[in-house]
């Protein structure tokens, strides 16, 4: 098995920025807590991805428990505050910092990439990619004087917004059942950071972004659409999922989908249930690819970030979810435009 797996988001460098006592890691050492390190990575046809940053990671701020909030349907998470800006930079530029470290100590087998032709040449030669991505815009300023700077320092990826309001846009409640479609639109702010973003080649993505902001995107965007990882709604009602037209939206404008393995953005259920099985993650890849073509799916994990299948194993499971693919149909061509091609060509059609 000979392909290239280039995934669209993991939380690594969160989780070990993170650092919670007793559980302590590193990226280059093989540990039994978390999802993804170097030398999994190595056993794994892991070839790179999005190395997310979101700010400020404490524990307030992260995903509660959705059985903490039970409705007679489901489960509403109630949307988190505003994150202070300045905590959010300070967090920023530590865990920016942490990203070329692991690129220094990595005696050049981890790369952090900022052009198509990095990336490509990076895949070729076998070592691992990181493209940086924001996971949230807290850390910008809402004039955007810092943007410029931050893509000096490699950010190629951009997410408006977690789970949360910020200056730029309203992020979606973990809600089941739910649609999208919770809260306002972008900002004049958001508006201007689209523009800014596609002006200097960074990628937008709209996964966590509410249904009013994802059409502002759209119609300010450009550059292709992006979801980074998010699954779609038809399969799993959670309001954090993709309904039909805007996948549909995403293909249009040439963009991926980034299939995630997050179990209930997978389940039809919405539960947070690990016994959930890896053909659930080719469901979503399947009905995606006969809705709008399998040039615009591809994989998206969440690594680090979320609660995956217990089958899944973190970054060791992707040979067998590979080997799934060709199991339920995909060819050879359609296995390595799920695994890597599809994020390189909007890649090479976003960055100048």
């Amino acid at each position: 098995m000979n392909y290239k797996v280039f995934d669209g988001h993991n939380d690594t460098l969160l989780n070990i920025y993170q650092q919670q006592l007793g559980k302590e890691r590193s990226f280059f050492e093989e540990s039994i807590y978390g999802h993804l390190d170097f030398p999994r990575a190595g056993r794994s046809l892991f070839s790179g991805g999005f190395f997310a940053i979101f700010p400020p990671p404490t524990a307030e701020l992260m995903v509660p428990d959705p059985e903490d909030h039970l409705t007679e349907d489901g489960y509403d998470v109630p949307l988190p505050s505003e994150a202070d800006p300045e905590a959010c930079r300070k967090v920023t530029q530590d865990m920016i910092d942490l990203l070329y470290e692991w690129e220094k100590e990595s005696n050049g087998q981890f790369n952090v990439v900022k052009d198509a032709s990095s990336l490509e040449e990076s895949l070729l030669q076998g070592k691992i990619a990181a493209v940086l991505h924001f996971e949230g815009a807290e850390a910008v300023d809402r004039d955007l004087k810092n943007l410029e700077t931050f893509y000096q320092q490699g950010l190629r990826s951009l997410g408006l917004v977690w789970s949360r309001p910020n200056a730029f846009a309203t992020g979606v409640p973990y809600r089941f059942p739910s649609t999208p479609d919770i809260g306002e639109g972008l900002t004049e702010a958001g508006r201007h950071l689209v523009r800014k973003c596609n002006e200097l080649g960074i990628m937008i993505d709209t996964s966590h972004l509410n249904e009013k902001g994802f059409w502002d995107v759209v119609n300010e965007s450009n550059a292709p659409i992006i979801a980074t990882h998010s699954n779609a709604h038809a399969l799993s009602p959670i309001s954090r999922n993709l309904t039909d037209d805007q996948i549909t939206a995403i293909a249009k404008s040439k963009g991926v989908v980034g299939v995630t393995y997050s179990v209930n953005l997978l389940r039809s259920d919405g539960k947070m249930s690990t016994d959930t099985s890896l053909q659930k993650i080719i469901d979503h890849i399947k009905y995606m690819a006969d809705l709008v073509g399998v040039d615009h799916v591809a994989l998206g994990s969440d690594f680090d970030g979320t609660t995956i299948p217990d089958a899944m194993k973190g970054v060791i499971g992707i040979p067998e979810l590979v080997q799934l693919l060709e199991d339920n149909g995909f060819s050879s061509s359609d296995v390595n435009k799920i695994t890597h091609g599809n994020w390189l060509r909007v890649l090479k059609e976003t960055w100048i």
